[in-house]
Parts: C-alpha cells; sequence; structure tokens
C-alpha cells in the first residue's frame, strides 16, 4: 500500500512536469521522495520532501494523521521543508499537509506535535495542483530566505545559529549593528553588537537596566537597587553601556520569546558557551 501511494503522487507529480526522486526504503529516515519543482518546463531551485502514507489506518475524523516519531527534528529544523502526503485507497484520492509549517508553528505555541494533521479538504490532484505548487514554493522561497539570513548573521557576527533559535537584528541610529540571539530551554539570551567588536553579552531580566523603571509592565534589572533603577542614567546589561532604544528594543525582544524560555530549569540546562570558537 505505501509503494501504491508513492507510485500515485509520483505519477501525478511527473504528468504536470516536475522531478520526483524516490528515497531508498531501507531505513525509515522519515521522507520518502525528494521533488523539485519545474515552472513552463524549466527546473526550479525550489525542493521539497514528502513522507507518503498509504492506506486506511491513517483516516481520522477530519480526514488523516501521519505520526511523527523519531522525525521531529528533522522535519522542523532540516535544510528542506517536508511535507506529508497521505493516498486513501477507497477514494483514490491524495491529501496533503505542510509538516514543517506545522510542526514549526506549534513549537511557537510550547506545543510539541506528535502527528500531523492532513485535513480531508486539502485534496491532491490535477485541479489543485497549480494552487498546490504555488503555496509549496512560496513556502520553500522563504524557508531557504530564513536560513540564508541565519548563515549571513552568523559568518557577520562569528557565531554558527541553529535552525531553531530565534534571532533577531536590528541597526540603530549609529548605523551598528545587533543581533538578539535566544536558543531554546536556555534562561538567558546573547547580545551580538558590532560596536564590541562581536564579543557576546549575556541577557538576563536582572541585569537589564532600564532608567526610570521597567517598560511595558515587564520586571527587568532585578539585579539593580530600586533607586538605581529609579534614578539611573544611562541603561546597560549586565554592565554593558546601552542607549535607551538598544535597551528598550533588547527589552521587546527578551519579553517575545519567553516562550523558549519556558523549559529552562533554574541553576541547570544548557548554556551557549562563549568562549568557544564557533
Amino acid at each position: 500500500m505505501e509503494q501504491a501511494a508513492v507510485n500515485a503522487l509520483r505519477t501525478l507529480l511527473q504528468s504536470h512536469g516536475h522531478v520526483v526522486e524516490e528515497i531508498s526504503g531501507q531505513n525509515d529516515y522519515g521522507e520518502d521522495l525528494f521533488v523539485t519543482f519545474a515552472d513552463a518546463g524549466r527546473v526550479t531551485n525550489d525542493v521539497i520532501k514528502v513522507q507518503v502514507k498509504g492506506g486506511a489506518s491513517w483516516r481520522r475524523s477530519y480526514g488523516y494523521a501521519v505520526p511523527v516519531r523519531q522525525h521531529g527534528e528533522t522535519w522542523t529544523n532540516g535544510n528542506v521543508p517536508v511535507f506529508c502526503v497521505v493516498f486513501d485507497p477507497d477514494t483514490g484520492r491524495l491529501h496533503w499537509a505542510n509538516a514543517t509549517e506545522h510542526l514549526r508553528r506549534g513549537a511557537s505555541r510550547s506545543s510539541r506535535l506528535r502527528t500531523i494533521r492532513v485535513l480531508a479538504t486539502d485534496v491532491l490532484d490535477d485541479d489543485s495542483m497549480a494552487s498546490f505548487v504555488h503555496r509549496a514554493r512560496a513556502y520553500v522561497g522563504g524557508y531557504r530566505g530564513r536560513n540564508a539570513v541565519l548563515a549571513h548573521l552568523g559568518e557577520m557576527a562569528g557565531v554558527t545559529f541553529e535552525p531553531a533559535d530565534h534571532v533577531l537584528h536590528w541597526v540603530n541610529e549609529h548605523g551598528e549593528q545587533l543581533i538578539f540571539w535566544q536558543r531554546r530551554g536556555q534562561s538567558h539570551a546573547v547580545l551580538l553588537h558590532s560596536d564590541l567588536d562581536w564579543d557576546p553579552v549575556l541577557i538576563t531580566p536582572g541585569g537589564l537596566l532600564i532608567p526610570g523603571g521597567a517598560p511595558l509592565g515587564l520586571e527587568f534589572g532585578s539585579d539593580f537597587p530600586e533607586e538605581m533603577r529609579r534614578l539611573a542614567p544611562i541603561a546597560m546589561v549586565n554592565g554593558t553601556i546601552l542607549n535607551m532604544p538598544e535597551a528598550l528594543w533588547l527589552a521587546s525582544c527578551f519579553s517575545t520569546t519567553e516562550w523558549m524560555r519556558r523549559d529552562a530549569e533554574v541553576g541547570s540546562g544548557s548554556v551557549i558557551d562563549l568562549d568557544a570558537e564557533t
């Protein structure tokens, strides 16, 4: 049944001019096909991987479900996005879902999905092929673009970012570049600043001092005496002097990535090695 599903999908895609390469089924890598999209008879640079399932056992009330199992990390943070396609032998129809998109959205809500929901309404056939290709290629472009941006920022700052890291970039009024870096499960974030020769500075809520009290209703600067928090003329993070826009930007970045620090255990957890060469 699985091979019948693979054959049905391959036949459909190739009939529309797309390039399909089957991955050896001897090992359960979580992907069955590489698909390279074509446009007007020419091969593009847009590639996806597909996990294909076939049979009635995948049916659910909403459509179909594909188990994630041990593939969560590669489907979420691999170099190529992964789609799931289910073949229903009773209807002869193919149904699809963007597994990478589902998993990344789940991660942003601190939810680790065990299955990918494939809706019965998301049919893949001759009539819907153009829409599917448009949506898949648009997602590939954004996914590839994000990875390219991470690589560029990492090369600029001399560090290596992981695909799952939350990285934000900003340029201040003096043309200096700042990078905010949060890794999931860590209780701190990191500031990389071009004016500081990209030397990393740890960001903790207690170590971020903002004159005049904490903005946005957040408790920053708790490591400093209250009088200093109210009357300090300058902003700083763990002893590094900032200007006010920089401090407010860091506070905003830190507050919006709170969900990534929920897994951090007090006094434990992995820590970015600031002394290691990357």
